[in-house]
């Protein structure tokens, strides 16, 4: 029993088993030796070309010298190189750890932080907001559930070029050391679902909701230009009664128009920011209104209602917020799908298909077919949305993941909500400029469906009776002739009484 439990439990634990179970260091040969090894082994490999010294808590490691990052980027880079260079922390989060360091500098100053400190890491800052420094924030999203990596990753980075804009040593701390002036007031478990917050909220306003009204507005405009054009309906990919085709594109405009109202429901939520929690939620080592006080300093500096949070031990310990967000994508998705593949659907063809719209010709689309044309932008909707609603299972799975007081897939979660954000507004504009502008109907087919189709039959049922009119539809289709032809055989109506009741226009 001792030999198990000894791979299983940690030190701690197993020194609370002691008086039980009796153990020495020779029991932990129960242990592989490269594992031993492994667990005690700091060391990082030096990189090619000219170095710097930094440190850490765990000693000294080579830099290369042209990195502004540190010892602890450096180690990360190390002990978790994965999905590298695809899967690198999103840059609208860097910006917006470097809005929210400034922020706290500004705070901090007024606090004591000496201005000349204070005033270096806020230049710093710019040019990390302003990108930069895009190149000095390598590490990979999959690190710490907490983002403490890429935390002190922008602590490093700023504290280095503060360093260097006032003429100090890089790698020497001083005079603007990392933890103590940039993380000042400051902890990863704050500052991180911060920057998470504010990267969100600025890509959901200047991307995803123009983006969407960019749609909204070419959809509103085929809506109104096809209020006259009349068309058979569908349900169950069945012919069924008369509709115009503006009502049809009504649907779609107030689908997307819902989807904006549910964006902009959650968004105050999303301006709740967790800054002054630190560690737990109980702002140890912050001083009284500091979350308060940078929530105000990040209005300032994005024009976005930013609040300090009611409950820091809520935003700590959970992303429902985030999973309220990627939820809204996830809708907006779905809509997105239904809405492009409707309109493929219709446009299918040009000869053996629906053929109800005539889609834009983009690009060739056949490198064996000649002359073969495909809605091309049509399945790189339906792609994103598929992609978005992938990304949502992720999110929801990592919101679930806040044990006790704090949420450890954090860089999971903004990771899969700024992928879902970005795509999704460029597929909007993609979709809109590409494709909705230059929908046109093709009225000969839309007339002969409107001519050939039996459901009109549905406009008898209050002068002859569902019976009756059923009967007529059903002739027509077996004998394959009008339904007018099917209701005089079948003696229900008079020409003149056909012609009266049976009219689509009258039927919208």
């Amino acid at each position: 029993m001792a030999t198990n439990l000894c791979r299983v439990l940690p030190a701690c634990s197993r020194a609370a088993l002691n008086g039980r179970i009796r153990m020495s260091l020779s029991a932990t040969s129960c242990c592989h030796p490269k594992m031993i090894t492994r667990m005690s082994h700091h060391e990082v490999p030096v990189p090619p070309g000219e170095t710097r010294t930094e440190s850490d808590t765990f000693g000294p490691i080579k830099v290369s010298t042209s990195a502004y990052y540190g010892a602890q980027t450096a180690r990360s880079m190390y002990h978790f190189n994965i999905g590298i260079p695809t899967d690198r922390m999103p840059l609208p989060l860097i910006e917006a750890f470097g809005l929210l360091k400034k922020a706290c500098a500004t705070v901090n100053k007024q606090f004591g932080l000496d201005k000349k400190v204070s005033d270096a890491i806020a230049q710093a800052c710019d040019e990390v907001i302003a990108g930069k420094l895009n190149d000095h924030f390598p590490l990979s999203v999959w690190q710490t559930g907490s983002g403490t990596q890429s935390n002190m990753n922008v602590n490093e980075v700023v504290s280095n070029r503060a360093i260097q804009l006032l003429g100090g040593t890089m790698g020497s701390k001083k005079p603007v050391h990392p933890n103590d002036h940039v993380n000042k007031s400051q902890s990863s478990n704050d500052t991180f679902p911060t920057a998470m917050h504010v990267a969100a909220a600025l890509e959901l306003n200047r991307r995803l909701h123009p983006a969407l009204k960019h749609l909204h507005a070419a959809l509103n405009k085929k809506s109104k230009d096809f209020a006259s054009i009349y068309k058979i309906g569908r349900t169950h990919l069945q012919d069924a009664v008369p509709m115009t085709l503006g009502q049809e594109f009504s649907g779609y405009t107030h689908q997307v128009a819902m989807s904006i109202e549910r964006l902009k429901t959650c968004e105050p939520r999303l301006y709740e920011l967790a800054i002054g929690g630190t560690a737990v939620g109980t702002g140890i080592n912050t001083p009284k209104g500091f979350g308060k006080f940078v929530a105000a300093e990040l209005k300032e500096l994005t024009k976005l209602p930013f609040v300090d949070a009611p409950n820091k031990f809520e935003a700590l310990a959970t992303h429902d917020t985030m999973v309220e967000l990627s939820g809204s994508l996830n809708t907006l998705a779905v809509s997105l799908m239904k809405i492009a593949n409707d309109i493929r659907l219709l446009g299918s063809g040009p000869r053996c298909g629906i053929g109800e719209l005539v889609l834009p010709e983009n690009e060739p689309g056949s490198s064996i077919m000649p002359g073969k044309v495909n809605p091309t932008q049509c399945e790189a909707m339906t792609m994103v949305a598929a992609q978005v609603i992938g990304n949502h299972v992720a999110v929801t799975v990592g919101g679930s993941m806040g044990h006790f007081e704090l949420n450890v897939f954090k860089p999971l979660i903004i990771k899969n909500v700024l992928h879902s954000i970005r795509i999704l507004s460029d597929v909007c504009h993609s979709f809109t400029d590409h494709c909705v502008v230059g929908i046109e109907p093709n009225t000969a087919v839309l007339d002969r469906y409107i001519r050939e189709s039996l459901m009109l039959v549905t406009a008898l049922n209050p002068h002859i009776g569902y019976d009756k009119a059923a009967q007529i539809a059903k002739k027509a289709h077996k004998e394959g002739t009008t339904l007018r032809e099917a209701a005089l055989a079948l003696g229900h109506l008079n020409a003149e009484q056909f012609d009266k009741y049976v009219n689509p226009k009258d039927m919208v």
